[in-house]
């Protein structure tokens, strides 16, 4: 990934561009209660990276439209210190070691990405490529932890020659839903790609400020 966001980023700089009341309302209301939790475990399971293979569909572009911002300059002014001591608190690293770790993964000079209709434009500050992008399937893929994730892949059938051949989404989302962020891998070797899983560009709405991010991200 390092690699491929090194020459996309080479790339972009020569680039000028219910039935019964009483019991049985409270029964009702009490499976719906069943209902709606089981809903957030099921939910909570998937973003943790546990599904079944038949719980995984196809997805479009659609779900990823939008003008999103990289989050990786917000490691740098503090903003993200508040996630990464909360991550301490749970995790098995100290703060400082969680921000080294998401600088690695965070890191890219793509600072932001527009994406309408079949059309994915890269932002490297002032500088823009564009391509034009259409599905080529998804991979499953398990990790050394024994969870699980799902790259949706979409190949570029159009466009600059610096814009990358393809683009990689994972959102831990596995079926058609609206992204609310994610992770974005990109280049020109499609297997390649599926091998990388140290630096992952994130990217959140660019309406959020900085603080809406991190109290987006501790909410997860």
């Amino acid at each position: 990934m390092n690699k491929a966001t090194t020459t996309l980023s080479y790339a972009l700089a020569v680039s000028a561009t219910l039935t019964f009341a009483g019991m049985a309302g409270a029964e009702t209301s009490s499976g719906n209660n069943h209902n709606h939790s089981h809903t957030h475990d099921e939910k909570r399971s998937v973003y943790d990276g546990y599904f079944d293979d038949d719980q995984v569909k196809a997805r479009e572009l659609s779900d990823w439209e939008g003008d999103w911002q990289s989050v990786y300059p917000y490691l740098f002014d503090g903003t993200l210190d508040p996630v990464m001591a909360d991550k301490a608190k749970h995790g098995d690293k100290n703060a400082g070691e969680y921000r080294a770790y998401y600088e690695t993964g965070y890191k890219t000079d793509v600072d932001r990405i527009v994406i309408n209709g079949t059309k994915v434009t890269f932002f490297r500050g002032k500088d823009s490529v564009i391509g034009d992008y259409e599905t080529d399937g998804h991979e499953i893929l398990t990790y050394k932890k024994g969870n699980r994730g799902v790259r949706f892949i979409f190949r570029k059938s159009a466009g600059d020659d610096a814009a990358p051949q393809f683009i990689q989404f994972s959102d831990h989302i596995v079926a058609p839903e609206k992204a609310d962020h994610y992770h974005l891998y990109w280049g020109n070797d499609r297997a390649a790609l599926l091998n990388e899983v140290s630096n992952w560009p994130t990217y959140y709405p660019s309406s959020l400020s900085g603080k809406q991010i991190a109290e987006e991200m501790l909410s997860h």
